[in-house]
């Protein structure tokens, strides 16, 4: 994966995630004024920009159109022919009962005539008008409308028992139950929902949801004066109107643009600040990709939770970006990436102003507080602060705009506590970073620092000239690394290992040998020489096998740069001054070193092994010893990449000759104890 982003422009990580990110952009056009009912206006003179409706308040309009609602009565159709119908059919079928006389027949029909005029409706019907508590209804008949009362209806059973139940004293109830006078009776009066839905929302249409007109140009409101309920009603009419004529095809367009600039000249202003001065970065394609993948993430995370409203954006652990960045760059480039995608992610989320005061208060947090990550416990402590800080800038955002302790939104503080929760996990986070981009952080560093790592135990029991020499190193290493702003802790890890490939061969290396028992002694010097070479390519394999960091390796590989065995080097050409000298074979590979660290551990290491060759270990002759090497390698060309400059070069020199002087000061002799 790290070779396929090498091949890969950096442009076009540009393009892929400011277009990603324009794409999941809410597409809503937003208003860009934050207003609080009984608070100063913070803005400017604001003018009606076009003419605009004053619309009623939500719970105004509902209450009016509710209104209408409950006095709303449902519209029926009456069925005039079954009546005639019903009558015919009893007149026609009054020969089958011989036992009904004249005054029988003449009170059935006068009954049947009275229930259908009052009405007579469906089971279904009847239920619907008492359950929505209509007191009356419509009737439509001859295209006229009356109101009837809904207590005086009848169903068909209804309509039955008030027959019997109403018939004269001279009249016998057996006999007129015997006629089956409710095969005589069926609804007349049918639910016409149709026409009761169109009238009922002509009414509700009626109602206007405006109380006046703003005309363009008319003023609303100027800075410093208070947001009273007329000016607040303005305000949110204005605020709904742009935001409904952002919903058309064409401002939809506009809108679109108006994204993509937005987005694109952010972007730009990252990728701008890491060409001018984090060089190093911008020439890596992988550290490129790294820093717009990880700004692009959050801000697409944030437009997908304001698009779908998944969960509150508070809870999305923003200092997630400055930890991270800061733990395998800089506080700068931390600061600067973490403020673009917090500035990128305030376009989106409802309150931004608030939102930019709290994510801001927390990078400085993480930049103050984890200066270098070296051990899990800062991060537990950072996590707390950066807690710490949304409580109480939050408290102090409400205390300010709203002047109300009662104002504050408790579940805020959930949102926070989840966040917090979140950044707990930024320690696996950065060990899944490492693992993918083959970066190393300081807790990694520290790890490989331990002597009981199998590396270094391995090389303490082979070679512990070696390991020794190492140790040593990485004390003069470290010893000047803040001073000229390189990381201490690299150096001193990369100076442990920089010697692990003369595990190989460790009795071919002085500081190794006992005694006089030199094996080079009876080998030519083009052989001794590739044998002392060849410790650089054993010490990459050996790192490799145990999947040492490709930083760390990049000590082994260049802690000698291009530069020759001088010693075999010099012996050969003393011995043979008129023979031809193939320099492939006194020379190391390299590269030379381009980094601060890389260039320190050269330095140091070619320092501290000529140190140990001294006789008189006077500050004269150190200061000779350091400046004669430093000035070689300087003359060599092996230091032309680095970055440190001759200022740079002059107080590494003095604090290696003191802490030289230190290592070899003179002690005085205790004396014996006499008999």
């Amino acid at each position: 994966m790290r070779k396929k982003l090498h091949n890969v422009p950096v442009f076009i990580y540009f393009i892929i995630i400011t277009l990603l990110i324009v794409f999941l952009f809410p597409r809503e056009g937003k208003f860009k004024y934050v207003f609080i009912e009984g608070k100063p206006w913070r803005y400017g003179l604001l003018t009606a920009p076009l003419d605009f409706p004053i619309y009623k308040i939500q719970s105004e309009f509902k209450r009016e159109q509710d209104s209408i609602a409950r006095s709303f009565e449902p519209y029926f159709l009456f069925d005039k022919n079954v009546i005639e119908n019903q009558l015919g059919k009893f007149v026609k079928n009054r020969s089958n009962y011989p036992m009904i006389t004249n005054t029988y027949a003449l009170y059935i029909e006068k009954s049947l005539r009275k229930v259908y005029e009052q009405g007579i409706v469906s089971v279904s019907d009847y239920e619907f008008l008492r359950g929505h508590n209509y007191s009356g209804f419509m009737v439509i008949h001859n295209n006229i409308a009356s109101r009837k009362d809904v207590g005086l209806l009848f169903t068909v059973r209804s309509a039955y028992s008030y027959i019997l139940s109403n018939i004269p004293a001279y009249l016998n109830i057996e006999i007129l139950s015997s006629i089956s006078i409710d095969s005589y009776l069926t609804e007349n009066l049918k639910y016409d929902e149709e026409t009761s839905v169109r009238i009922k929302n002509g009414l509700l249409s009626q109602v206007s949801p405006s109380i006046g007109m703003v005309q363009a140009g008319e003023k609303i409101i100027d800075r410093g004066e208070i947001v009273d309920n007329k000016t607040y009603n303005i305000l949110s009419s204005l605020r709904q109107v742009i935001e409904t004529r952002s919903k058309s095809v064409q401002a939809q367009g506009w809108v679109l643009v108006g994204v993509f600039l937005q987005i694109a000249i952010i972007m730009t202003f990252l990728y701008l600040f890491v060409y001018f001065f984090r060089r190093k970065i911008y020439e890596n394609n992988k550290d490129m990709f790294f820093l717009f993948s990880l700004i692009g993430f959050f801000t697409i995370i944030t437009a997908l939770c304001v698009n779908y409203q998944l969960f509150n954006v508070y809870i999305i652990p923003y200092a997630i970006i400055p930890i991270v960045i800061r733990t395998f760059f800089d506080s700068r480039t931390a600061c600067s990436a973490h403020n673009m995608a917090i500035l990128m992610c305030s376009l989106m989320v409802p309150s931004p102003f608030e939102f930019i005061i709290l994510q801001f208060s927390t990078s400085m947090v993480v930049i103050y507080s984890l200066n270098v990550l070296t051990k899990r416990s800062q991060l537990i402590r950072c996590s707390f602060f950066i807690l710490l800080t949304y409580i109480v800038i939050y408290l102090g955002l409400v205390l300010f705009m709203e002047g109300d302790i009662s104002k504050i939104n408790w579940r805020m503080f959930v949102y926070f506590g989840i966040n917090f929760i979140f950044l707990m996990f930024t320690y696996a986070l950065i060990y899944i970073i490492e693992s993918i981009f083959g970066y190393v952080s300081g807790v990694t560093l520290v790890e490989l620092s331990d002597i009981n790592t199998p590396v270094l135990r391995k090389l303490s029991e082979i070679a512990p000239g070696t390991f020794q020499h190492s140790l040593q190193v990485s004390i003069l290493g470290s010893a000047v690394a803040e001073k000229v702003g390189a990381n201490p802790l690299l150096i001193r890890t990369g100076a442990l290992y920089h010697d692990v490939g003369k595990i190989e061969n460790p009795g071919y290396f002085i500081e190794n040998q006992v005694g006089d028992n030199n094996p080079h002694h009876y080998l030519p010097y083009e052989k001794s020489a590739q044998i002392i070479l060849k410790h650089v390519p054993d010490g990459i394999k050996l790192a490799e096998k145990y999947n040492l960091p490709e930083m760390l390796i990049d000590f082994i590989r260049t802690h000698h740069g291009a530069g020759v065995t001088k010693y075999f080097y010099n012996s050969y050409r003393n011995e043979f001054p008129d023979a031809p000298v193939d320099l492939s074979k006194f020379a190391y590979p390299g590269p030379n070193p381009s980094t601060k660290e890389e260039s320190i551990l050269m330095m140091a290491d070619a320092v501290e092994a000529a140190s140990r060759s001294l006789k008189d270990y006077s500050e004269e002759s150190i200061t000779e010893l350091v400046d004669r090497i430093i000035n070689s390698q300087i003359a060599e060309g092996l230091l032309a990449d680095t970055p440190l400059t001759f200022k740079d070069i002059k107080i590494i020199k003095t604090i290696f000759i003191e802490k030289l002087i230190n290592t070899f000061h003179s002690r005085i002799s205790y004396p014996e104890l006499e008999k």
